[in-house]
């Protein structure tokens, strides 16, 4: 008992001796590094004269150098930079410099650190080792102030649906004109040799409301000089967080021609009637010591240990210091920039744990002051410890402190799939039983509800949000195996039927759960990675969608588009607020492991069906449920979804007091008088 005391104390003074340090030196950041309030950081451009300014407290001198191009080229000249207030340094060049390319070069305690852009810079030239002077409003595309963001109701109503850029159109099957390029987003009347529609007529015949689009901004570790060669990255490392990635124009040279065609990009989706939502990465730099931050400002914008190390909360060599005055102005201006200049419809947080509460909400408060239909969710999570104090990070158990601001679930993800990182682990999809507790928890969103026993919950031992809509309910995405290998680890002696019959479970299950429900990209076209799970570097061959899949797999394509038209037609899927779903919402007891079921009563969020049930059955044979008095009609199950009802087994319009669910299979029934 002595010992255990003993340890408990060592514990708390180490813990207490940290909290202090971590004080101690947030005071000295705050007095050493004066905080700079204007809103001029970065290069302005105007015909007569272009303006700098940067902010390098601790610069002895900075430099500013003009380039012709944006790589190699001739020097133009070098100008010497002016301290300013608050630790800026400021330039007025006299002249028209449009498209030309700049570096700043600041010496700090005697040596000239590396060229680099700004940290705001807008426009670079090729893989963003310059920056570039730009008359941004010259690079939008006609009737871009004539385009407004779709329509948006209310959070509930989106379906997400997450895509590498380059994944939705490098394979020939696309039938795109500009394969992995922003462009192919643009085009209407494509079809897959099979005749299938794809691209951006895929996307509306599928029904989501939302493309979200993992990282295009311009990252490190794609060469844009080498673009004919074989090249491939998912794009979590950033080098410069205000401009548009340059693999994916058709021109990466010319720093203007990216920003003009990822506007088309938005303008095309919005035309369509599709938001778009970024995946940005402010949590780490690809190479911290090299980046604009670093080599002007040393070990301020990075959470360094105590040994003079960078932090490693991100898993990738280091992590940013939102908690800092300048590193979160740079996060809210940069958020802002894209959400103004691009349009941007939401954002997807990485790593968001490792970002403080405080600096979250301050972004929350500038977009929907911007746009109150801006969607801002994120990674409830870190990939290792940080210095941040626990009690203010972004993380998940905190979501009743984020303001408008949504988690990932991972509890429903892993109880549908199993183990993240287990690839043989089965989920509920697979017959797995024991995690009918966290399917439940799910499907009232990780909200509170008398009927959860949260002890039995498989990662959250409490309810984490205040509102289903700061729930994003999902099964798979970017990460760790897709859907179909997932089922191939953990079902391997299944036929392909059965497979099938899992890969329209599974995400039956997030479609009918409340929430904010996010799709893989590809899950309708029953996409696989041939077993890799971690593909943020390998080959198009692994990563591409292959459209003739939707021809092969059509009724799994159509599966999923009535499963989106179903939740979009019924309100009673999405509710938006957690007494709502309380009040009507209500599962049932089953005694049958592997079986969930629960009805949704009183024409719930004004749905015109009075009483819905729903089970969900992941058992691999047919089992028996009873039902509650009434006369129910069968709408759903995995052979079809039919809203007006059906003759499905020949129960529709009967008199049931118990039905059949067939073997991994959902089932939804509907009181007789509403249909």
């Amino acid at each position: 008992m002595e010992r255990k005391k003993s340890i408990f104390w060592s514990l708390l003074i180490a813990l207490a001796v940290f909290l202090i340090g971590y004080a101690i030196r947030a005071q000295r950041f705050s007095r050493e590094y004066p905080y700079y309030p204007g809103d001029d950081l970065g290069v302005y451009f105007t015909p007569e004269e272009t303006r700098f300014r940067i902010w390098s407290p601790k610069a002895e001198e900075v430099l500013v150098r003009i380039y012709d191009q944006g790589h190699e080229g001739r020097q133009l000249g070098i100008y010497s930079m002016q301290q300013d207030v608050s630790g800026t340094w400021i330039l007025t060049l006299r002249g028209n410099y449009l498209n030309r390319y700049y570096t700043i070069q600041a010496r700090l305690n005697g040596i000239w650190n590396k060229e680099v852009p700004d940290p705001y810079a807008r426009a670079v030239g090729v893989n963003g080792n310059r920056g570039m002077i730009v008359d941004l409003p010259a690079t939008n595309p006609p009737g871009w102030d004539e385009t407004p963001r779709p329509p948006l109701a209310g959070f509930a109503d989106m379906v997400i649906w997450e895509i590498h850029l380059r994944d939705f159109s490098i394979h020939p099957s696309s039938g795109s004109s500009f394969p992995g390029k922003y462009l192919a987003f643009t085009e209407t009347g494509t079809r897959c040799p099979l005749g299938s529609k794809t691209g951006i007529d895929h996307l509306k015949e599928l029904g989501i409301t939302h493309v979200h689009l993992l990282p295009v901004y311009d990252f490190y570790t794609v060469d844009e000089t080498r673009l004919d060669e074989p090249q491939f990255n998912w794009g979590y490392d950033p080098k410069n967080y205000n401009v548009p990635d340059g693999s994916y124009s058709t021109d990466p040279f010319h720093g203007h021609v990216r920003i003009n065609e990822f506007k088309q990009m938005v303008q095309a989706l919005h035309q369509n009637g599709i938001r778009v939502i970024m995946d940005v990465v402010y949590n780490h730099m690809y190479d911290a010591r090299s980046s604009s931050f670093e080599q002007l400002v040393p070990g301020y914008f990075f959470r360094m240990l105590p040994d003079g190390s960078y932090s490693n909360g991100s898993g990738c060599g280091n992590e940013t210091a939102s908690e800092r005055d300048m590193m979160r102005k740079f996060m809210i201006e940069s958020i802002k920039y894209w959400a103004t200049e691009y349009r941007i419809d939401g954002f997807r947080f990485d790593l968001m744990g490792l970002h403080d509460i405080e600096t979250m909400n301050l972004i929350s408060q500038t977009l929907h002051e911007i746009d109150p239909t801006i969607f801002i969710y994120g990674e409830g999570w870190t990939a290792g410890d940080s210095p941040l104090p626990l009690q203010r990070r972004a993380v998940k158990a905190h979501a009743k402190k984020l303001n408008n601001i949504a988690v990932f679930s991972d509890d429903i993800r892993d109880a549908i799939r199993g183990h993240w990182n287990e690839l043989q682990d089965p989920g509920f999809m697979a017959g797995h039983h024991g995690l009918e507790e966290s399917i439940r928890f799910g499907v009232v969103a990780s909200t509170q509800h008398p009927q959860i026993n949260y002890a039995r919950v498989n990662y959250s031992d409490a309810p984490y949000a205040s509102s289903p809509l700061q729930t994003i309910t999902y099964v798979t995405c970017h990460d760790n195996p897709c859907l179909w290998d997932k089922i191939e680890y953990t079902c391997q002696n299944c036929t392909e039927e059965e497979k099938l019959d899992i890969q329209k479970l599974a995400n039956a299950i997030v479609l009918t759960s409340q929430g904010v429900p996010l799709l893989h990209a590809g899950e309708e076209l029953v996409r696989t990675k041939y077993g890799h799970h971690n593909t943020y570097n390998m080959p198009d061959s692994i990563n591409q969608l292959v459209w003739t899949n939707k021809t092969r797999y059509r009724e799994v394509f159509d599966y999923y588009r009535d499963l989106i038209s179903l939740r979009r037609n019924h309100p009673a899927f999405r509710m938006p607020d957690a007494h709502m779903v309380r009040q009507h919402l209500n599962f049932q007891h089953i005694n049958r492991p592997g079986v969930v079921g629960f009805q949704i009563s009183g024409n719930a969020n004004n749905d015109p069906w009075k009483d819905i049930l729903v089970y969900y059955n992941g058992n691999p044979e047919e089992v028996s449920v009873s039902l509650p008095h009434g006369e129910w009609v069968i709408v759903a199950t995995k052979y079809s979804i039919e809203e007006k009802g059906s003759t499905i087994s020949g129960y529709s319009g009967l008199q049931m007091l118990s039905t059949r669910i067939p073997a991994r299979s959902i089932l939804i029934l509907v009181d007789g008088e509403s249909i």
